[in-house]
């Protein structure tokens, strides 16, 4: 009995041919959306209007000093200070204009500055560790510019950026960029004529932000203005291409404000991806949440972010436009929330139940209940009310056209009639069970494929090709997947596929719509276009006869979902497969791309199952396979990494002051293949004598690994021993850091309960970033009110200013086994002693450096030795460090 409706469709290559402008005109649109910027500008005034503008070029300008003049700019180092001093320069002349302008105007302006400067310890949660944080006067800048009066610096929305940059990286993008945003911005809004704030503008230039988010903690606790607060925009980067990405927004009010952007992009759906702490990351806006307990928007550029946080991060690499762009959207936000339209006054806030510990930011807050999306160039939002009904709506109506008009009506036979054709066959549940079926395969294709890429150990083949890698290899095996577990499945019309597929997206939609799951929108954006095609389509058919399926019908229809499809996937993948090269050596990153490409390309043709009904499916079957076959062939000729697309390491030499022995340590962020062979050659090239090992577990890796803490519980460790003969160190070698390092006890008193009470003091001239790990049972202590009820491993991490070198903490430890000693094990950072950050400073002062000039000259042949060997294809992060043991 045949399944097919009468009539011959047209054939595959006929109809791929037909269908071709639909395949490349959605994802080509897509794509220009997605990366359209502007042009670059250079003038500070609009030639025309004669108006301040924006300007690129003075953006890049300050930028390329901050990041490259003055250098990394590390919490602790010179250049952090230098960066500092920097800041404070550029607030004075700030000041020095604003005075000017009122005195000249009488305009109703005022602008009041800070170096704010402050110590404190807070708590910090990431990747399910904790960490316990000590700062010491660390420096935060801030602005406000306001229009003088009480009633105007009552309520006040606060920008913020961070001046510092991460170990590897001179921070260009990751933040310096958002800095130089941040003072053109402040430009152009006071020598607008006329400007003045309704509501305050608070612009802090936070001094601390890699070190776990000292400064934006030290404003949000400490700062006279911070109870004015009533909104925040965060600035970030970690990218260095393509339109920012709006992807924390907490309010109705601040998602309404942002549709006020000349360019938006940002839609819900990234907005719950990062709210799922999927991505194992975090900006300041977390703490302005939590200690402050206001809503706001989190926008960071993320487009090619391999650059991120490595010694590629600068202004040459950072796309024109990205500034630009980026700047414009920040202006008119603030323009909007400093006017008489800004809903600053309605945004509430409970400063006092956060101060008493009864608010928790981000725990406490409900998320905001709006959908929201940037689409075809506009930005739409509604409340989730409307979401429910709307899709609801569509889910009764889509089934209501499919039983009443797409369904074929079944054909009366006249007795006579012995050679009447039978009627269509149509069974709803089939095409159901068909399409989640077809779901189903589409999911497991791809992770079989990942599971033989692990396998055969070409993990990440498709890593440098952000786009076009993991749909090559991942996209024909979940077309052949969906497809080949219909074999087993009852067999099913065209007709029955296609009211499955509009029944299930609607009816999906409105389930996950009632979990407040507001990414539902893209199953409406998909189903929409496909109830219209068949309503449409159903009024053209004759009275009668079944509603035409034809590859018009699939045209209308498919287009949509076709560049919804790459709308979500490209900025995902944006995003995801440069993550996978930072996420750690052993978890399944493949699995991840390959899971990520099956859901998204199933959103993105939905309407894949019913057309290759059309065809013959072993046809079908073979070219998927013969693609699916190619896709993997290709993974062999492929290079992983390039010059643009490196792969990141970190090295340790760590100077052990209880042995006077120097070891290296090297640690992989990523799952591809190559890195024992590089390991092996290297321990050859170095010395004959040295031993590689491999540590097993987190448990078994080096002590040295607690500077990055909780990130070292997914590096890849390798081990070298090497002989004091390598370093050019004598056998009787004593570290001279024993006698620098120091904790001692300011005050030992055991109480009559067995309960020690302690205050210690910590030294480290020299050192910066130390991290202290201990097992106890404390009860008490002075970095939070709720230390662990147990014995258990704690570490410490500290953050200071250049040259600030001193800091204490007091703890009650409870007896263990009869006993309350105190083992601290203890490793801080050569201040002098990182590379490729110091290199310049090193070979300048070649010969007359101290304390580091073991870790300096070795990390100067290492380095070389690591870039050749890899053709500038492998960044690495080369630390010295020293480490210890301290009992109490």
């Amino acid at each position: 009995m045949s399944t097919q409706p009468s009539g011959k469709p047209p054939g595959f290559f006929k109809s791929i041919l037909f269908l071709i402008p639909v395949f490349v005109a959605g994802p080509y649109l897509a794509i220009s959306n997605h990366r359209a910027l502007p042009t670059p500008l250079s003038a500070l005034v609009d030639p025309r209007t004669k108006a301040p503008q924006i300007s690129e070029e003075r953006i890049l300008n300050l930028t390329r000093y901050l990041s490259e003049d003055i250098g990394y700019r590390t919490i602790g180092s010179s250049e952090h200070a230098a960066a500092d001093e920097w800041m404070g320069r550029q607030t004075a002349e700030i000041k020095e204009q604003c005075d000017r302008i009122v005195r000249s105007t009488g305009r109703a302006l005022e602008c009041e500055v800070w170096r704010q400067k402050g110590s404190a310890s807070h708590r910090f949660d990431i990747a399910g560790k904790r960490v316990y944080k000590t700062y010491v006067d660390i420096p935060n800048h801030v602005l406000r510019i306001s229009n003088g009066t009480a009633e105007g610096k009552a309520n006040a929305v606060l920008v913020n950026a961070h001046l510092d940059s991460t170990l590897p990286s001179p921070g260009a993008a990751d933040d310096a960029l958002s800095v130089a945003i941040m003072l053109d911005i402040v430009r152009v809004l006071l020598n607008t004529n006329k400007w003045s704030p309704k509501h305050s503008l608070i612009f802090l230039w936070n001094g601390a932000e890699e070190s776990l988010q000292d400064g934006s903690h030290l404003y949000a606790t400490q700062h006279e203005t911070r109870s004015t607060v009533r909104a925040v925009i965060n600035l970030e980067a970690a990218g260095t291409r393509n339109r920012e990405l709006l992807f924390q927004a907490t309010s109705e009010e601040m998602i309404e404000a942002y549709s006020h952007v000349p360019r938006p992009f940002g839609t819900i759906f990234a907005n719950e991806v990062f709210s799922s702490g999927i991505l194992l990351s975090d900006t300041d806006f977390r703490q302005f949440e939590q200690y402050l307990d206001v809503t706001g928007l989190d926008m960071a550029v993320v487009g090619h972010s391999y650059f991120y946080h490595t010694r590629k991060d600068l202004v040459e690499n950072i796309q024109p436009g990205v500034a630009q762009n980026m700047a414009e959207n920040t202006l008119a936000l603030l323009s909007y929330l400093s006017s008489s339209s800004s809903p600053l006054p309605n945004l509430s806030r409970n400063l006092t139940a956060v101060q008493e510990g009864e608010i928790h930011g981000a725990a406490a807050r409900l998320r905001p209940k709006t959908v929201f999306f940037s689409y075809l160039g506009l930005f739409w939002t509604y409340s989730f009310t409307a979401a429910k009904f709307i899709y609801l709506l569509l889910a009764l109506t889509s089934y209501g056209i499919v039983k009443t008009r797409f369904q074929p009506l079944p054909l009366r036979r006249a007795p006579t009639a012995k050679n009447a054709p039978p009627p269509e066959p149509f069974n709803l549940t089939n095409g159901i069970v068909a399409v989640i079926g077809g779901l189903v395969g589409a999911v497991i294709g791809p992770l079989l494929v990942a599971g033989g890429m692990f396998y055969m150990g070409k993990e990440m083949s498709w890593f440098k090709d952000t786009l076009t890698g993991p749909l090559i290899l991942y996209a024909p095996p979940a077309g052949f997947g969906a497809l080949l577990i219909q074999t087993v499945l009852p067999q099913v019309t065209e007709r029955e596929l296609l009211s499955a597929v509009l029944v299930l997206q609607s009816a999906f939609a409105c389930v996950l719509q009632a979990l407040d799951i507001g990414s539902a929108a893209l199953l409406v954006l998909n189903a929409a276009p496909l109830f219209i095609v068949i309503f449409a389509f159903s009024h053209l058919a004759p009275p009668g006869k079944p509603v035409p399926i034809t590859l018009a019908m699939y045209a209308a229809a498919g287009a949509v979902p076709l560049y919804n499809g790459a709308l979500v996937l490209i900025p995902t993948l944006e995003v995801f497969v440069p993550l996978t090269g930072r996420i750690g050596g052993s978890l399944p990153s493949d699995f991840l791309i390959a899971a990520i490409v099956s859901l998204l390309s199933s959103l993105g043709v939905p309407l894949f199952l019913p057309f290759a009904r059309r065809f013959s499916r072993p046809v079908a079957l073979l070219l998927l396979a013969s693609l699916t076959a190619a896709g993997i062939g290709s993974s062999f000729v492929r290079d992983t990494f390039s010059p643009d697309h490196p792969r990141r390491m970190f090295v340790l030499a760590l100077e052990d002051t209880d042995t006077n022995k120097y070891t290296l340590h090297f640690g992989n962020q990523d799952t591809a293949p190559g890195m024992d062979e590089m390991m092996r050659d290297m321990a050859d090239s170095f010395s004959q004598n040295a031993v590689l090992t491999k540590p097993k577990n987190f448990e078994e890796m080096e002590v040295g690994w607690d500077l990055v803490y909780p990130f070292s519980t997914v590096l890849k460790p390798y081990d070298m021993v090497i002989p004091n003969s390598f370093i050019e160190a004598s056998p009787a070698y004593h570290s001279l850091w024993k006698l620098k390092f120091s904790i001692k006890a300011t005050k030992d008193i055991t109480l009559e309960n067995g309960t020690r009470v302690l205050d210690l003091q910590i030294d480290h001239p020299g050192l910066i970033w130390p991290v202290l790990s201990f097992e106890a049972h404390v009860s008490s202590w002075s970095l939070d009110a709720h230390p662990p009820p147990s014995y258990e491993r704690h570490w410490v991490r500290e953050a200071a200013f250049h040259r600030v070198s001193t800091y204490t903490l007091s703890l009650s430890i409870e007896p263990h086994n009869n006993s309350t000693d105190l083992n601290i094990r203890w490793v801080g950072l050569q201040e002098g002693g990182t590379w490729p950050a110091k290199a310049q400073e090193y070979i300048a002062q070649k010969g007359r450096t101290k304390d580091a000039a073991v870790s300096m000259r070795v990390f100067e042949e290492l380095d070389g030795w690591i870039t050749g060997w890899s053709g500038d294809t492998v960044d690495a992060t080369l630390l010295g460090a020293v480490k210890g043991t301290v009992n109490i």
